[in-house]
């Protein structure tokens, strides 16, 4: 398993292409404001824009977890960076 400094989850930036990150490192969390996000848009922003196909799709680990590949998600960065 992959960790940073005290044991932590490593930050998004620190993850290998090939990790999975689940919604709550993705998005801000009002409950976690002082935890950085790669996405500036909420949970329900980042749903509605993988139905919309605008953001790409999760892939389902078991029947309750659902992540992104780090590596679609840099991807996309990159690609709306280019806008």
């Amino acid at each position: 398993m992959l960790t940073g400094k005290k044991g932590q989850i490593p930050s998004f930036d620190e993850l290998p292409y090939s990790a999975f990150i689940r919604e709550a490192q993705l998005v801000q969390s009002p409950k976690r404001p002082d935890r950085p996000a790669p996405l500036p848009f909420s949970g329900a922003t980042l749903w509605r824009m993988v139905k919309a196909g605008t953001f790409p799709k999760p892939h389902k680990l078991s029947e309750r977890v659902t992540a992104w590949k780090v590596g679609d998600v840099r991807a996309w960065l990159e690609g709306q960076q280019a806008l």
